[in-house]
């Protein structure tokens, strides 16, 4: 029986009018309105604008006096970047939640390796679906999703996707979605190197593939042409390099209130070492290295980390090494504003490990069970009782 895969294993998520769209989130009166977020002043300039504004031809990055000229009736938001990074990083968790392997362009765009999802959806389309199905739900955003088989040609197709939807250029169709589009679409083709191309009869990606290579090199040098010969024939060996290269799957929270008290860490350590261990079982991923980290109320900040016998991706292994490393912090009444949970030392889940007895080869067990249900019915639909009962004092580290 051939293993599964996902013919096209890289996504481009893209946040439909990011900056405007929190900005609704915040103020309802907004929706349906000619919003652009950006400055007022004279050297004002356009941040992001919605798609009503885009219909008069209004963009980002448009000096804000010629916006105001294309659609009289605009109104103009000033931006707040702290909110916008605040749920930016709801986003990249979401994210996070599907593959670690996660490489954020911006605030509001990412790309995704998904290969590792092949044994819990069927297709590229699936697990798009049920990102934007997340970030929707969650977060009230709309999001767009672009999927092919190299990161450049997923960005493209999220372009197509625009607005609030999902595009897949799939597998073995690479030449027949590049073969008509305008040149300017490729990365690193401005308008100089677009007149170039023009001079030489030029004008789409299809025409541009079949010129010689040589002929490429002396018309844009030796670099260019090489970079767009490839781009043209649908070649990106580029791959995804989350944070420097995914050497650990980690949550962190800030608290909106500092908290202390060892047992209320250990319901939030319960709470982060489940998710971290359904982030690694997603990617099919393990680890050896528990860490954790642990930021006081004056931003004094301490690391602690065991090195287990062999590598997991249990939760309740996860968060029992979290409860002793906890212990090893001696907290005590400290107050605390920041509490982090991260595995290093991956490698993948089918890798020889080391037998476990039997009563932790059941919680693996279990936990396969438990990630069907959430692959089906959502992220929460089954969590930890105690965090059910966030009244209840019993000793987290048994649970």
């Amino acid at each position: 029986m051939d293993e599964p895969r996902i013919a096209e294993p890289i996504l481009h998520v893209d946040m439909d009018a990011f900056y405007v769209e929190v900005e609704r989130l915040d103020d309802r009166g907004l929706v349906g309105q000619p919003v652009v977020v950006g400055g007022e002043g004279p050297r004002g300039v356009v941040a992001s604008a919605s798609y009503e504004v885009r219909a008069a031809g209004v963009r980002s990055a448009m000096p804000m006096s010629t916006a105001r000229r294309m659609c009289p009736g605009l109104v103009i938001v000033a931006p707040r970047h702290g909110r916008y990074g605040e749920i930016s990083e709801q986003v990249f968790s979401i994210f996070q939640d599907f593959t670690p392997l996660v490489q954020g362009l911006s605030v509001d765009e990412a790309f995704l390796d998904i290969r590792g999802l092949r044994r819990h959806y069927p297709n590229s389309l699936a697990v798009a679906e049920a990102i934007r199905t997340r970030i929707r739900r969650e977060l009230h955003l709309p999001a767009s999703v672009g999927a092919a088989t190299s990161l450049y040609l997923a960005k493209m197709a999220s372009g197509y996707a625009k607005p609030d939807g999902v595009h897949i250029v799939t597998e073995g169709s690479e030449n027949a979605f590049l073969e008509h589009l305008d040149v300017q679409e490729l990365w690193g083709v401005g308008r100089a190197t677009r007149r170039r191309l023009a001079s030489m009869g030029v004008g789409t990606v299809g025409q541009l593939a079949r010129v010689p290579l040589p002929l490429l090199r002396r018309h844009l040098g030796d670099a260019t042409g090489d970079h767009l010969h490839r781009l043209a024939n649908g070649v990106d060996e580029r791959v995804v390099e989350p944070y420097g290269g995914a050497k650990s799957v980690s949550v962190e929270q800030t608290f909106r209130e500092d908290i202390s008290g060892v047992e209320a860490l250990r319901s939030r350590l319960l709470r982060q070492a489940d998710q971290v261990a359904w982030r690694l079982r997603r990617a099919g991923l393990s680890g050896r290295t528990v860490s954790l980290k642990i930021r006081f109320a004056d931003f004094r900040t301490i690391t602690r980390a065991e090195t287990l016998r062999a590598a997991t991706d249990v939760s309740r292994e996860v968060y029992q090494s979290c409860c002793r490393l906890l212990d090893r912090a001696e907290v005590g009444v400290r107050s605390v504003r920041l509490l982090g949970v991260a595995v290093s030392g991956l490698q993948p889940s089918d890798a020889p490990r080391q037998l476990m007895v039997d009563q932790e080869e059941r919680w693996e067990h279990l936990e396969e069970a438990i990630d069907e249900l959430r692959v089906r019915f959502g992220r929460h639909v089954v969590e930890p009782a105690r965090l059910r009962r966030p009244d209840s004092d019993h000793a987290a580290r048994d649970a």
